[in-house]
């Protein structure tokens, strides 16, 4: 069987003695100094002024929206514009907070929300957040997006989950909006078993979402915002320890998914290189077979693809390649989440004039996605190759 995830870690050997060797060794195994060190290198490594490290990337959505509302940058029944081709932990945080999810059409060409699809929305629908999806190593016109943000006062967020590494006009994607999220989960680019992170260059969030973090206290963010808030909220030195100031949660991680998160972080580069080599390698063999509609990522200049997408032209196509993959014991799923709208939870929501979402459906109807991760041997990826040519 030819999987979609391989194993738990890069180089997983020498990664488990790190992690043995370390639990052996360590004074405290919840969130301390390690936690602070990966953050620290993630965001030299992403190029942003900060990073609060989550025990997941959907904890990582949820802390987002919340530390949104503790800011009053966002308010009860907002509309909040999302990627309807997304993950259910990028809609659900919406509704938990009192927040009115709408959905947009991706684009079949890249399976991401473009700015076409943004303005027919915005021509019915006043937006105050835009959270986007960055799907599967792909992205859509995002500077194009940005713009149209920034002109119609709309918070962009970027869930870049399934998409770190990959650069459009040199720039990392999770560097265009407010902030973006990440997802450490066993078998994406990057994994800490479990775990997630948020980014931003705005220091107010950063210290709200450490407050969301941990039950809403102030304990980890500086000395100068902690007399702050004590000040303000006449709190006694005595009792400031345990004084919860905001809405929060406990979503911290451990030093242990820490540890391993600086040492996969070693590899990072090497793994984008082969996920992007094994898509071109993809991309190449399906791009004249007429059975699929083929993917354009032209307007990237770097693509470190999670899974390769495989979207057929009819029913009849897509049963003939769900048992030829099958039958080569070639692990497939659903991409992602499909389309979210059709999910029993959201259906449950019974959001009145919901969009309607034409090619979320034909991906969520006749779209899979075959194994791309760095560990893949030649003949694993010539096998997939020679089926995806036809």
């Amino acid at each position: 069987m030819i999987k979609l995830i391989k194993s738990t870690f890069y180089n997983e050997k020498e990664t488990k003695k790190e992690i043995c060797n370390f639990i052996e060794n360590a004074e405290i195994l919840s969130m301390g100094k390690k936690c602070l060190e990966f953050e620290s290198k993630f965001s030299e490594y992403q190029n942003r002024k900060y990073s609060v490290f989550f025990n997941s990337g959907s904890s990582a959505n949820l802390a987002l929206i919340q530390t949104l509302k503790n800011l009053e940058l966002i308010k009860d029944k907002d509309k909040v514009g999302f990627s309807a081709l997304t993950w259910a932990t990028n809609v659900m945080p919406l509704t938990q907070l009192n927040l009115t999810p709408v959905p947009i059409d991706v684009d079949l060409n890249n399976l991401n929300v473009n700015s076409n699809n943004l303005l027919e929305v915005l021509e019915k629908t006043k937006l105050k957040v835009l959270f986007i999806t960055n799907l599967l190593g792909f992205c859509g016109d995002i500077e194009e997006i940005k713009k149209i943000c920034k002109e119609k006062n709309i918070i962009l967020l970027e869930d870049n989950c399934e998409s770190l590494g990959s650069e459009i006009n040199n720039k990392k994607l999770g560097n265009f909006g407010l902030a973006s999220t990440f997802s450490f989960f066993v078998g994406h680019h990057m994994s800490t078993i479990e775990g997630g992170m948020v980014c931003t260059d705005s220091k107010k969030l950063y210290e709200m979402l450490l407050m969301v973090r941990s039950h809403g206290w102030s304990r980890n963010i500086s000395e100068e915002s902690k007399q702050k808030l004590k000040k303000e909220n006449k709190i006694d030195t005595f009792y400031n320890q345990y004084t919860f100031y905001h809405q929060g949660y406990n979503l911290r991680p451990t030093e242990i998914n820490a540890v391993i998160g600086i040492n996969q972080l070693q590899y990072i580069e090497n793994i984008h290189k082969i996920r992007n080599k094994n898509y071109k390698i993809y991309k190449d063999a399906s791009a004249e077979n007429p059975d699929f509609n083929q993917l354009n990522t032209d307007h990237m200049t770097f693509v470190s693809n999670f899974a390769f997408p495989v979207i057929c032209k009819d029913e009849i196509v897509f049963n003939k390649y769900l048992k030829i993959f099958q039958d080569n014991e070639i692990e497939i799923r659903p991409i992602v989440g499909g389309n979210i709208t059709e999910q029993p939870f959201f259906k449950k929501l019974n959001i009145k004039n919901s969009n309607k979402c034409p090619n979320s459906q034909k991906i969520h109807e006749l779209g899979f996605y075959v194994p791309n991760n760095p560990e893949l041997t030649e003949v694993e990826i010539n096998k997939i190759k020679n089926i995806l040519h036809g």
